[in-house]
């Protein structure tokens, strides 16, 4: 990936959601926009932005007023799948997240942005103290393979389980746990994966869960 330095432009698609690195993103595209972004990504092996959005709807309208997230996280096509010539099944995996400095609607509605790419998160341990989050994440994923098989496209978190990684654990929860998008977003802003994983600790911690 390139630095921090570094501004590239990319084609962006903004949701109701916040994607962090590591997570899975399962799209359904039926629109002309996206069906052309898909295929592209896939035939020039390029990644697209997951940008969250502040307001509008993912379905575009003519009335729409869109307003994006500062941050976002590249996304590579992991499987895709044409179900009609019009609707593609699309699996994507969170890679990197990235800052959008700026962006504009082409013709055909598809969003561009100019980013720059953040460093790649940190590889910190999850220390003794921050434990009780990874152990409640193993349980949490135990029990989804019991009704889940793991090769089930419905399974929502992507092999290898990496407990031991604070970004990898924090980020797990920031999409499982019922946040709040300005609480998703401010997370993910957040450049240390330690205090990422420490503020899931209190917000686990506040609802009970441990």
């Amino acid at each position: 990936m390139p630095p921090e330095s570094i501004q590239t432009t990319m084609p962006l698609f903004p949701l109701g959601t916040v994607m962090y690195p590591g997570g899975l993103l399962n799209l359904q595209i039926f629109e002309v926009r996206y069906l052309e972004l898909i295929r592209k990504c896939l035939r020039d092996n390029t990644p697209f932005g997951v940008v969250s959005l502040i307001d509008g709807a993912e379905v575009r309208s003519p009335q729409e007023k869109v307003r994006l997230a500062h941050l976002g996280t590249l996304v590579e096509i992991d499987h895709c799948e044409n179900m009609t010539p019009t609707l593609l099944k699309v699996r994507a995996v969170g890679t990197q997240r990235f800052e959008l400095l700026s962006a504009v609607q082409q013709p055909n509605g598809l969003w561009v942005g100019e980013i720059r790419h953040l460093e790649p998160e940190l590889a910190v341990q999850v220390p003794e103290h921050l434990k009780e989050c990874a152990d409640l994440l193993a349980q949490l994923v135990e029990s989804l393979e019991e009704r889940v098989a793991l090769n089930d496209e419905a399974f929502p978190i992507k092999q290898p389980f990496q407990y031991t990684d604070c970004a990898w654990v924090a980020n797990r929860w920031c999409e499982l746990l019922p946040i709040e998008k300005p609480t998703r977003l401010q997370l993910l802003a957040l450049d240390n994966p330690l205090i990422r994983l420490e503020l899931i600790s209190d917000i686990l911690h506040a609802q009970g869960m441990i």
